[in-house]
């Protein structure tokens, strides 16, 4: 199993002085993160998309670059990239250059995302919602496959032949499909033969065993191979040097995340109680010392059917620049040998 970090380039506020970090000041803060992963030898660092005040990540394909310049092997790539709202043939293009950059280092995750700030930003209805996911994603898997297009949709002026380029370093660019909880996005990414990365934010790992199996049933009807069929995890945690210290450190930034999350939804204040059941060992958070995240990792993967890598989102708004940097370099050097062979 391959172990990497995603993030979302959150705001912060430094928990010692109560500063905020400036958005200059955070990215440098990133590309220290994103070297450190790659000389701890982390497999992977995705970066997310958002267009919230919050997050600094509406750019994701040149922060990759940035972070490409200065890695030798880490994989990167997106976490997720919002095609709904982009046009593939950009897309693409941002992400086959990345991937000459980086000399072939790179992923492509797409999915619909989890905000929608996008829409409306981008001037497309909430109401085309799936049909512009549907759409734009056969358009992207048309472009890797074909240097000259020919397509024609309804969210998209046609293209007639046109070549996209540059082309990737990879002689296929990896695409894979973040998705949620409906089955019917599962069950599309099955027929396509694509790699899934899930998305796990509540609840309990466990209760995607369901849709993960009638994602590998929908791709063995399609004729794909098992090993085509690839399953990622996306999911929050944190790695302290005992789980007390990582609860301890993570918790503020946590409780104030979701409370602004829960506000917007219309759910309920997050309370301690329900990030304790959260990152308990059923739950969604994977947070604690290093065996305990590794032990949990290994426990998700068998009630899964086996996952091939997983992400931990590390963002908070109350972490410090120094413990996140620890929290890698515990993933890496203790948390990712344990799991190597799950």
């Amino acid at each position: 199993m391959h172990i990497g970090i995603d993030s979302f380039v959150a705001a912060v506020t430094d928990p010692t002085t109560g500063e905020a970090v400036g958005p200059q000041q955070r990215m440098a803060h990133l590309l220290e993160e994103i070297a450190l992963a790659d000389q701890v030898g982390l497999y992977s660092f995705g970066i997310g998309e958002h267009h919230r005040p919050e997050y600094y990540d509406s750019a994701p394909a040149i922060i990759l670059a940035a972070a490409a310049a200065r890695t030798e092997r880490i994989r990167l790539g997106s976490a997720v990239t919002v095609l709904s709202a982009a046009d593939p043939v950009r897309v693409f293009q941002q992400f086959a250059t990345l991937d000459l950059i980086s000399g072939g280092r790179t992923d492509l995750v797409v999915g619909r995302g989890s905000f929608t700030e996008a829409f409306p930003l981008f001037g497309l209805p909430l109401s085309d919602y799936d049909s512009l996911f549907t759409e734009k994603l056969e358009l992207l898997l048309q472009i890797r496959e074909s240097e000259r297009v020919t397509w024609s949709g309804r969210h998209r002026p046609a293209l007639t032949g046109q070549g996209v380029y540059p082309r990737p370093a990879q002689e296929r660019l990896p695409i894979w499909v973040g998705v949620g909880g409906s089955p019917e996005s599962f069950a599309r990414a099955g027929l396509l033969g694509l790699p899934l990365m899930i998305a796990i934010i509540g609840g309990e790992p466990r209760q995607f065993a369901p849709l993960v199996d009638l994602y590998r049933r929908a791709g063995a009807q399609a004729g794909h191979a098992p090993e085509q069929l690839q399953v990622g995890l996306h999911v929050f945690g944190y790695v302290g040097e005992s789980t007390e210290a990582a609860s301890d450190t993570i918790y503020p930034g946590w409780h104030e995340m979701f409370t602004k999350i829960s506000r917007e939804r219309g759910f309920r204040q997050p309370t301690r109680a329900q990030f304790d059941a959260t990152s308990g060992p059923d739950g969604a958070f994977f947070m604690g010392s290093p065996q305990t995240v590794a032990e949990k990792i290994r426990r998700v993967s068998d009630q899964l059917g086996g996952v091939d890598r997983l992400s931990i989102q590390m963002t908070n708004p109350r972490l410090a620049h120094a413990d996140l940097l620890r929290g890698i370099e515990l993933l890496g050097t203790e948390v990712a040998p344990l799991v190597a062979d799950a």
